[in-house]
């Protein structure tokens, strides 16, 4: 799904030769800098430099992976990445997998007044507390948010960001394949957004990669209107892979009574969406 070689053409090709010291040359006819050019600079000879790109050099070591983060403007996600591609023929991390455990669903059932998930690296929904249910307007266990962003609402549906949000989702994406390329479901899910969204094809090839931490989510709801929400995300221990994320709005802000609303409607309504519950599958 990802590998060293591409990640280094695509980064190369993004990099301003004027950025680090290489004149403007009319003549120049690709993007970015030269493979010579990133060997030179980074301090490993043309021929080992190419061989990284071919797939035919293995295990460089940390000094030449950080010359070419340096060279190659990489921040500390994308040397992270980096570093991973470079272990992977050496050192491949086995898949998460396991069963969500019945203290951390009573945690996420805690959470009453701000909608929340646990999901996977896959970006699997594996349980939800009641206004997540509400905010995506079905049941949590079941519901992969890449699909749902790419495959089944579009620009005109939940997601306000659209754009920013499928960009945060292939980074995801690419980060999780780095992480663990031995992931057929994985490898599974990426192939089927590749063959129903262009957009997701185009975003695949530019090797992006972003690590989700906390940040602004928006959101327009049918029945309560926008929801901006601040979204926090919490590694879960023991290499599980799995995060809590919590969607809150800042008190007395429009989105706080938004969810308020939405919990009040769905109250009236009389059909409250079960947390639930999965089994994490490796």
């Amino acid at each position: 799904m990802d590998d060293l070689a591409s990640f280094l053409r695509t980064r190369r090709a993004r990099v301003d030769p004027a950025a680090v010291g290489i004149p403007a040359d009319s003549r120049r006819r690709v993007a970015g800098l030269r493979r010579e050019e990133v060997a030179h600079l980074s301090g490993v000879s043309v021929d080992y430099y190419v061989r990284l790109e071919q797939g035919r050099a293995t295990q460089p070591s940390e000094q030449v992976l950080d010359a070419l983060a340096r060279i190659l403007g990489l921040d500390e996600t994308e040397r992270g990445h980096l570093g991973r591609l470079a272990r992977q023929r050496r050192r491949r991390a086995p898949v998460p997998g396991g069963r969500l455990r019945p203290d951390l669903l009573r945690v996420l059932g805690l959470v009453a007044h701000a909608p929340a998930v646990i999901m996977d690296h896959r970006l699997d929904v594996l349980a939800g507390n009641r206004l997540a249910g509400l905010l995506f307007d079905r049941p949590m266990p079941g519901l992969n948010t890449a699909r749902h962003l790419f495959l089944e609402e579009g620009e005109s549906g939940l997601y306000a960001d659209w754009e920013g949000c499928t960009r945060d989702v292939v980074g995801h994406l690419r980060l999780a394949a780095g992480k663990y390329p031995d992931d057929p479901r994985l490898a599974s899910l990426v192939g089927e957004l590749a063959m129903g969204s262009e957009r997701f094809r185009r975003l695949w090839a530019r090797a992006d990669v972003r690590a989700r931490t906390h940040g602004r989510k928006a959101y327009r709801h049918p029945l309560v209107g926008p929801l901006e929400l601040h979204q926090e995300n919490f590694a879960l221990p023991d290499d599980s892979g799995l995060e809590l994320l919590v969607l809150s709005a800042p008190a007395g802000s429009p989105a706080e009574d938004g969810l308020r609303l939405l919990g009040a409607l769905d109250v009236d309504r009389g059909d409250a969406h079960p947390a639930g519950h999965a089994r994490v599958r490796g």
